[in-house]
């Protein structure tokens, strides 16, 4: 499971984060690159996001239900791998001072199809997605690495 998380996680810090598409256009991550959600975080939402513009770039972690989730933002496009779940593609854009996320998974769930940021503060994400998930608290992955304190006893395939 760490290897594929790893895998994924290379394929991000590759293809990304050097772009000078300013308007987005440029084709966005492969179906492979993986988007973390982390169930760790409170419930109910908060004010809107006031990060500022490429804050919410990066590889995002967590766990949820036993299970390795990976969020991953790369301009206004973002990507989400759940081991032994979905792959899913779509946008991460700001409008009216929001920050929004929209993903369409390759087998048809949408437990995270439409989400709000609540914050991002440092290495710590929280994303509030309609539905039953809720609040999901994401830690920042650095340099193609996973975090350190990221729960991984359980995770399975």
């Amino acid at each position: 499971m760490a290897v594929g998380l790893a895998g994924a996680l290379a394929l991000t810090a590759c293809s990304g984060g050097g772009s000078d598409d300013p308007d987005g256009s440029a084709a966005g991550p492969t179906p492979s690159a993986a988007a973390t959600a982390d169930s760790g975080g409170g419930a109910g939402g908060s004010a809107a996001s006031t990060a500022p513009p490429g804050e919410l770039e990066g590889s995002w972690l967590t766990t949820s239900g036993g299970k390795a989730v990976a969020l991953m933002v790369n301009g206004e496009d973002a990507a989400l791998f759940a081991t032994g779940g979905p792959v899913c593609s779509g946008t991460a854009r700001e409008q009216a001072g929001t920050h929004s996320i929209r993903l369409k998974c390759d087998d048809g769930t949408e437990d995270r199809a439409r989400g709000t940021v609540d914050s991002v503060r440092g290495d710590s994400l929280k994303v509030t997605w309609e539905g039953a998930l809720g609040t999901e608290t994401y830690t920042k992955a650095e340099g193609g690495s996973l975090p350190t304190g990221l729960p991984t006893a359980g995770l399975g395939s």
